[in-house]
């Protein structure tokens, strides 16, 4: 989901509509390919169904990536990438993770608005902000409820070393992978406690 605050949709939404119509689907071994199919049919069906249910509640498509047909493999379950504009905030599109190239956008007329957003939603995978003020930077990464959290960069996954911190329903366990925690899940743990008087002999 996309929050853009007071007039960036203006000059935001043109350029999201023109990455996605010029993003190269195909086979993912492709050279030529910038974004392969969805993992499955049943996958596929389940994103193109929230696509449609997403327009029922109200929100329009600005570039639409149902019924993608890839030459030479008709039958793969591809979907080009899709924007919706004017998702509601509370609908379906706007409460779920889609895990699919689909993009909504919800204009904000303030940070305090978009934060407030991004807190009530039931996960916390990733959120990211791309902003020249510092304050906005700040107060962003010290109130926003999610796990990875990005300053003018796009979060999908930090590095290797760092660990996967997803929050609220992004997350299920109590470890993370990657990094210390990941180690710490491979790890069979021991603990030792010994005593030793005085009076008798510690020799090795």
């Amino acid at each position: 989901m996309v929050l853009p605050l007071g007039e960036a949709a203006e000059w935001l939404l043109p350029g999201l509509k023109q990455a996605a119509e010029e993003r190269v689907v195909g086979y993912g071994l492709d050279q030529s390919a910038q974004m392969g199919p969805v993992i499955s049919p049943e996958s596929k069906l389940r994103i193109e169904g929230l696509i449609d249910e997403g327009m029922v509640e109200g929100a329009k498509i600005l570039v639409d990536g149902r019924g993608a047909s890839i030459p030479g493999y008709e039958k793969g379950n591809f979907i080009r990438p899709t924007v919706l504009v004017d998702v509601p905030s509370q609908g379906k599109l706007a409460q779920t993770e889609i895990f699919g190239p689909v993009l909504g956008v919800m204009p904000m007329a303030t940070l305090e608005n978009a934060i407030e957003w991004i807190n009530q939603c039931a996960y916390g995978n990733m959120a990211y902000i791309f902003t020249a003020n510092g304050t906005a930077a700040r107060q962003f990464r010290y109130e926003t409820q999610a796990g990875n959290i990005g300053v003018n960069i796009g979060v999908a996954a930090p590095m290797a070393f760092f660990p996967f911190t997803g929050w609220k329903n992004s997350f299920f366990g109590d470890l993370h992978g990657q990094a210390q925690d990941a180690v710490d899940f491979f790890t069979q743990k021991k603990v030792v406690v010994e005593r030793w008087p005085e009076a008798w002999s510690r020799q090795f």
